[in-house]
């Protein structure tokens, strides 16, 4: 008996189609999914907005926050922070450091005292100009001190009236810095050019404070006998120009080299001094 011919299996291609359908199903439920969250957050994002904002307008956020962190003005409060806080203990109502004295710019003063020294500055008698530390008025020592002499001669006043004038009209602080050449002095009054150039300074403050009532509050004194020249003092005329006082209008960057004062604390009522 013959045998029947055995029929050849269809071959299925589209079988790819059952996974790619089960891909897009997975696909499709991970967003949905992802999507759910999402709002879920945003409720409860909602939810937690509105309760904070219901404290914070009832005052109970704010009265917890003011019982650890520092209460209300004379309210003694908790915690740690009330040391300090606006509650509590209150600070010591002396300042640890005395505030920075007040600068302005210096030159509309640096054009006015060139428009009123101009006789001065002409003469050589004076100098002006701006350096890094502040506005320097330079007054020759021989139109204002006699030759190893710290007396301000009177013949001078009018042109330190000027230069006090403009100084009254700013709240930049002063320094007075007296110079002399290297030439050694030795007289009945001065044993070194320290003691001279100092002495210069001290009776240059003395004439403004009392004949042109700058505050002296306001002015310091610095003597540097030789040591800051600004001229050769191998001859005569670089010798004349290093004996000098300078007035210097200090600018802010002047006032950092400047010591400030650090108020003391009262002694308490309690303990007594000593």
């Amino acid at each position: 008996m013959a045998r029947k011919k055995k029929q050849e299996e269809h071959v299925n291609h589209e079988r790819w189609l059952v996974s790619y359908a089960d891909f897009i199903t997975l696909l499709f439920a991970f967003f949905v999914v992802m999507f759910a969250s999402s709002q879920t957050d945003k409720g409860k994002q909602q939810q937690m907005s509105e309760s904070v904002k219901k404290a914070m307008e009832e005052s109970k956020f704010t009265s917890a926050l003011q019982g650890i962190l520092g209460g209300v003005t004379d309210d003694k409060g908790k915690g740690n922070a009330m040391m300090k806080g606006p509650g509590g203990t209150k600070p010591d109502a002396t300042p640890t450091q005395a505030p920075p004295p007040e600068i302005v710019d210096l030159i509309p003063a640096m054009q006015k005292l060139k428009k009123e020294l101009r006789a001065e500055v002409d003469a050589g008698t004076m100098e002006v100009h701006m350096t890094g530390r502040g506005l320097v008025v330079t007054l020759q020592q021989t139109a204002f001190f006699p030759s190893a002499d710290d007396t301000v001669t009177p013949s001078s006043f009018e042109s330190i009236r000027k230069v006090a004038k403009i100084i009254e009209s700013l709240p930049n602080p002063i320094r007075l810095e007296g110079h002399t050449d290297s030439q050694p002095i030795r007289n009945g009054r001065f044993h070194s050019n320290w003691e001279l150039s100092a002495a210069r300074s001290i009776s240059m403050m003395d004439l403004m404070v009392n004949r042109f009532d700058v505050p002296e509050g306001r002015m310091a004194i610095a003597g540097y006998s030789d040591t800051v020249p600004i001229a050769s003092n191998e001859t005569e005329e670089g010798r004349s120009k290093n004996r000098r006082v300078d007035i210097v209008i200090l600018s802010s960057t002047g006032v950092l080299d400047q010591p400030t004062s650090q108020p003391t604390s009262q002694p308490s009522a309690e303990t007594p001094s000593k």
